[in-house]
């Protein structure tokens, strides 16, 4: 703690500039005053972080914090000259917006340290140190990883703070969302560039990565995060097991599931050292440790989270899946949402109690509105709790509180009225801390004020010493309150009033016109343009009873909440698993609600590899059609070895714009919900469980990184063809695209057969393509079946019915769909005719594929089977090979078969 002047000087922003010569210098360089001594000794204590210190009604920042700051603040880079030295960079912003401006820095990765006042100039001068110095303390240290405030947070959003501990074979992972005490750890199998990781830490919303010291990530890994270098020396899985030990309050962390994890427990040991410094409260009981198993969720890379537009609609901003099912009443159900989304299930048992849940409450909709009704007074219960043991609750985080504690009962009678129950909604007992509401209802007034400190928050007789606090101040605001009346009867003076300002403190202003009048006991305090302000002895004596009072008085509120905020955090795990069990029922009821609105099905679900869907729908694009528009389609795959004889690839083929995208995604969006524990847009579905969706749909670039449309393709389908296995969905749009068509064409069969005969795949396929001449291998693959999406053609006029049929299509309609996207007549006319030309050299068909070997006479006389041993094989492109094909069977015709 250290003492400062209250106004060292007038606000920068209204001194005159420096010299235009006077050169930049660093802070270490400046002058020797008290402020800048003690902003030295802070931000020796916080080098990587931005040092913003309270000087009167501005927070200023120093040197290179300056620097760094005002681009992003949008505020003037000004400076202060320390003569022949030169000029130190300051840069300041008004502390009642001092919230937008730190959102600012945190938004670009930085962390931020205030260095508040903690006392008023008045309570300076009023400890009789002249002359009137002010306290500051460091009150807040702001990371874009520990946010705690409902200002920094979006009510529907989990940041984390995540640490990496890469030892041999595996990466420790530890996450903490410190708003709410979850934290989680993981041992991920490989590096620091595993792809797996990667998906892990963009699954956890990772807003800040804490690194070992002289450790490369690769920017792949939670792109976007903050990164903070830890020494290399606080990843350590003994002080991490410490750590936690302590931090649970337990004897051993068996029970948690961590015991055998040493690498994880070393990123727990560099996390929670690192809240530790940042003066953060976890607690027994707040901080709940749980393992992160990967393989009890499914994974979802980011290309199939993209594709699906889980989190996010098509324009890369809101909307999405997620916004269609989000019914939730509360912050934290809303939160639960996202996070099922990304993480479906993989066991079938969890995923049928949560269809249970769901089924129980779209049964019954008097108590499904009952309990959305008993939902709406709860709010963030979570991050509330987290702020009080903190000690960062306002009066009205505490108010919050009481009304959640309240409210619990009615949702307990909502669910004890559904006649179908299941064991996720009996299992939830939402029962608050006895007499917690009680305590808090007593003390707070009805609707308390945003900050203890403008007094107010504690009810009238809920405590004896602040009742006689403000008592004492009563008759002396009685005198301030009738002092104006009584003034003008005394000196005629009609236009005089009383005020208060915080500068000045309680005046009397009178006129200029009238202050011929002012009586001589009147002593100026200030003049303005148009008036006088005065003071007098007796006004004086007044203010500075009801001044102490208020002091005192306040200073008991503040005495009285941290009471009520400890009762609150001493409360922390049963408020804790409170809140918990209403964000499960809370996603329950929203899907339930989202179910019946919408038409939707329960699924069936189970271990085989059975695909089974009957008229189902893409709940995006019915969503955004009138009611009854969408055309439902049915599905059938199943794996190498299910017996119901269904395919395990399906080959779409059809017109642009007829809908076989929607077809694809929303197959796989049905399979997602149904192991998400929702109903799904269908009339009925059966879902042999899948270990993982892949999606390769849509064309685009990567150009941060140098890759073409093509090499993002190439990529997206490797990752598949490695990844997948025979209980995973696989759904691929036109493979092989963006190159030529030999090319794309030979890639595409190449993919569509590894699917179908590698003895480790198998798995079921849906693949949509343009190269009509694919179907020809429903002919060859067993288990691959042929579909279009149906076309009504009457004339030149074509229409899309966008109904899936069996059998291959032949034409794509290019040229249709350009007429009906505006392209010029002549045009169009134009590429009609072309068409006709190509096609009738069509120089690919169905008979092209897996010809025949040629009947060659192999004596190695013969120069054909001479050349066929030079051939560069690996070298050679499908188009040369065609070419060298084609011309060795006009020599062979041409000779007759004769060796030359």
């Amino acid at each position: 703690m250290s003492r400062r002047q209250g106004a060292v000087r007038p606000p920068h922003h209204a001194a005159s500039p420096p010299a235009p010569a006077a050169a930049t210098i660093a802070l270490e360089q400046a002058g020797s005053t008290p402020i800048l001594r003690e902003y030295r000794a802070i931000k020796t204590a916080h080098p990587d972080a931005l040092v913003l210190v309270r000087l009167g009604d501005f927070f200023e920042l120093f040197g290179e914090d300056a620097q760094r700051a005002a681009p992003l603040l949008g505020v003037a880079l000004t400076g202060r000259g320390f003569g022949a030295a030169g000029r130190l960079p300051m840069c300041g912003v008004p502390h009642h917006a001092i919230t937008q401006h730190v959102r600012k820095l945190l938004a670009a990765g930085l962390r931020v340290v205030l260095w508040d006042q903690v006392e008023t100039a008045a309570q300076a001068a009023a400890g009789g140190v002249p002359p009137a110095l002010v306290r500051r303390e460091v009150t807040r240290v702001l990371t874009p990883g520990t946010l705690l405030d409902d200002a920094f947070l979006e009510p529907a959003a989990t940041l984390r703070c995540v640490a990496l501990a890469p030892m041999p074979g595996r990466v420790g992972l530890a996450a903490l969302d410190a708003s709410s005490g979850d934290l989680q750890l993981a041992e991920i199998p490989g590096g620091l560039d595993s792809a797996l990781l990667a998906e892990e830490c963009d699954r956890l919303a990772a807003a800040e990565l804490l690194l070992p010291e002289g450790i490369a990530v690769p920017a792949t890994v939670a792109a976007g995060a903050a990164r903070s270098l830890v020494p290399a020396a606080h990843f350590d899985s003994g002080r991490g097991r410490e750590r936690l030990l302590e931090a649970t309050g337990t004897a051993s962390l068996r029970g948690h599931g961590i015991e055998a994890m040493p690498a994880a427990q070393a990123a727990a040991a560099a996390l929670l050292g690192y809240c530790e410094r940042l003066r953060l409260v976890l607690t027994p009981g707040f901080l709940r440790v749980t393992a992160r198993h990967a393989e009890r969720v499914m994974r979802l890379d980011a290309p199939t989270r993209r594709n699906l537009e889980l989190t996010v609609g098509t324009s890369g901003s809101g909307g999405g899946l997620v916004a269609l099912l989000d019914r939730t009443r509360t912050p934290m159900g809303a939160r639960l949402l996202r996070r099922h989304l990304v993480e479906p299930l993989l066991d079938g048992a969890a995923i049928d109690a949560r269809l249970d849940a769901v089924a129980a409450l779209q049964g019954d909709r008097a108590a499904r509105a009952a309990l959305r009704e008993a939902l709406r007074p709860v709010r963030d219960l979570e991050r509330l709790v987290g702020r009080c043991v903190q000690g960062l609750a306002s009066p009205r985080d505490l108010s919050a509180v009481a009304q959640a504690c309240l409210a619990l009962p009615a949702i307990r009678e909502a669910t004890a009225m559904l006649r179908d129950g299941s064991e996720l909604l009996a299992a939830a007992s939402c029962s608050a801390p006895p007499g917690l509401a009680e305590r808090l209802c007593a003390t707070l007034v009805d609707e308390p004020p945003a900050s203890v400190r403008d007094g107010g928050a504690v009810r009238p007789g809920a405590d004896a010493v602040l009742d006689d606090l403000i008592a004492s101040g009563a008759q002396a605001r009685a005198y301030i309150g009738g002092l104006e009346q009584a003034e003008r009867s005394r000196t005629g003076i009609r236009a005089l009033r009383v005020g208060y300002n915080r500068v000045f403190g309680y005046y009397l202003e009178v006129p200029n016109a009238q202050r011929d009048a002012v009586p001589d006991d009147y002593a100026r305090k200030q003049t303005l343009v148009g008036a006088e302000r005065y003071v007098t002895q007796r006004l004086r004596e007044q203010e500075a009873i009801v001044l102490a009072a208020r002091e005192r008085a306040v200073r008991r509120e503040l005495e009285v909440v941290d009471e009520l905020i400890g009762a609150v955090a001493a409360q922390a795990p049963a408020l804790m698993a409170a809140a918990g069990e209403v964000a499960q029922l809370d996603v329950a009821q929203s899907l339930a609600e989202c179910a019946e609105e919408r038409g939707w099905a329960r699924p069936g679900v189970d271990t085989s590899t059975r695909l089974e869907i009957e008229a189902g729908r893409h709940p995006l694009v019915e969503a955004a059609l009138r009611s009854g528009a969408f055309v439902p389609n049915d599905t059938a795959l199943g794996g190498r070895d299910e017996a119901a004889g269904a395919p395990q690839v399906l080959l779409l083929t059809g017109p642009n714009m007829a809908g076989k995208s929607t077809y694809l995604r929303q197959v796989a969006l049905i399979v997602l919900l149904a192991q998400v524990g929702s109903f799904v847009p269908a009339r009925c579905a059966h879902v042999g469980v899948c270990d993982r969706i892949f999606t390769r749909v849509g064309a685009q670039d990567d150009l941060a990184a140098g890759l073409s449309t093509f090499m993002v393709e190439m990529t997206e389908t490797a990752a598949i063809l490695n990844q997948a296995s025979p209980r995973s969905l696989v759904v691929l749009d036109e493979i092989g695209r963006g190159t030529s068509t030999y090319d794309g064409m030979s890639i595409a069969q190449a993919v569509i057969e590894h699917l179908h005969d590698a003895a480790h795949l198998g798995c079921r396929t849906l693949f949509a393509t343009h190269y009509h001449e694919l179907t020809a291998l429903a002919a060859q693959l067993p288990r691959l079946r042929n579909a279009r999406v149906e076309v009504l053609e009457e004339g030149d006029a074509v229409s899309f019915l966008h109904r899936i049929v069996e059998g291959g299509a032949d034409r794509s309609y290019g040229i249709h769909v350009a007429r009906l996207a505006g392209i010029p007549v002549s045009v169009v006319a134009r590429a009609r005719a072309l068409l006709g030309e190509l096609e009738a050299g069509r120089p690919l068909g169905p008979e092209a594929r897996r010809p025949a070997q040629m009947a060659l006479p192999l004596e190695a006389a013969h120069p054909l089977v001479e050349e066929l041993e030079r051939l560069d094989l690996d070298g050679l492109t499908p188009l040369q090979a065609l070419n060298t094909l084609a011309a060795w069977r006009a020599r062979v015709a041409a000779d007759g078969g004769r060796h030359s």
